[in-house]
């Protein structure tokens, strides 16, 4: 496989500028939850960070890494993991304090533009979107799961109206070829949906959602971000700060009633909380709007568009025993062997 190098030195992550105006003066040790091609990481360093651990399952980051490595030394650390680890790899690094925690969720633009990664149907390669590169393939999704769970995919991930009918064209389609390619994928969900009939504010192409669900199977998003926030909750102290900055509807709303639980008395029971029981917030929210993109900025980038920031800073609970749930989300059980 290619890696194609990403140019750390212009690499402007999104909402960045954002952040670091809206968060208190940044000090001692941040977590950056999504290291990519560590634009995060840069930015809290030159902000005034003691020192960046950074997570990333995709090992390709760490070429990435090598430019600020050699500039910052030990002042950047990075670790090959699923941010989901955030507790064992504060441990081993022997952190019991740290001021801050990032995550920028999703699919970063270097996995985007690498066509050998499968995640675009923008540029033909294998239908793979794996992020650490281990694991089934959208390709294994694609041509084993039934039609049922296609669709349940296609539906509650990509939350897709047209998901049936594309479940039942790739159906079809794999009875005749596998399919094992981002552009023959795209070309049945063309044939099958036409744009004239795909509602979108966005005039979006219409494989945009059933390739985000599949990304989000493959790489079990939901899960890893329930988990991830579940950790930072646990890690940080009175203080310090959680940013989330998020990028289609089923994260920013995960996130958004993760906060808003942590944040207010007695939280009240909700479809995503059921069973929560948080007689005393842990967080407290530092804005009651959601801080979305500058026009200039998605002028400049148009993936940024759809962005949105979330902030929030740990505060001391009174009730230490207090039952932390997990957080609802849509799953999609598969019968045919493939465990996510």
């Amino acid at each position: 496989m290619i890696i194609n190098q990403v140019d750390i030195q212009s690499h402007q992550p999104v909402l960045i500028k954002s952040l670091i105006e809206k968060l208190p003066l940044i000090t001692g040790v941040w977590v950056d939850c999504t290291f990519g091609a560590g634009g995060y990481s840069k930015a809290l360093l030159q902000a005034g960070a003691r020192q960046v651990i950074g997570i990333d399952r995709d090992p390709n980051v760490s070429l990435q890494a090598n430019a600020l490595k050699a500039r910052y030394g030990s002042k950047l650390e990075l670790c090959e993991a699923k941010f989901s680890s955030l507790e064992s790899i504060l441990t081993q690094f022997g952190l019991k304090k740290i001021s801050g925690v990032v995550f920028d969720i999703g699919v970063s633009s270097m996995q985007i533009d690498e066509s050998d990664r499968g995640f675009s149907f923008q540029q033909d390669g294998p239908l793979d979107m794996r992020m650490s590169q281990k694991g089934f393939t959208a390709s294994d999704i694609v041509n084993n799961a039934s039609e049922e769970e296609l669709a349940n995919i296609i539906y509650y991930y990509g939350e897709d109206r047209s998901a049936r009918i594309i479940a039942r064209a790739i159906v079809r389609e794999r009875t005749k070829q596998k399919i094992l390619t981002t552009e023959h994928l795209s070309r049945v969900i063309n044939s099958t949906v036409r744009r004239s009939n795909f509602k979108s504010k966005n005039n979006l192409n219409p494989s945009t959602l059933t390739f985000q669900a599949l990304r989000i199977a493959v790489n079990d998003e939901l899960m890893e971000l329930n988990l991830g926030l579940l950790a930072a909750e646990r890690v940080l102290d009175e203080g310090s700060m959680l940013a989330v900055v998020s990028f289609h509807s089923l994260e920013d709303r995960l996130v958004k009633q993760f906060i808003k639980s942590r944040s207010r008395q007695n939280s009240g029971q909700s479809r995503y909380l059921p069973d929560a029981e948080v007689s005393s917030p842990s967080f407290r929210e530092l804005f009651k709007k959601v801080i979305k993109p500058s026009i200039e900025e998605i002028s400049a980038n148009p993936r940024a568009r759809s962005a949105k920031l979330r902030l929030a800073v740990k505060i001391p609970s009174k009730n230490n025993q207090k039952k932390i749930s997990k957080i609802e989300f849509p799953q999609v059980q598969f019968a045919t062997g493939l465990q996510l």
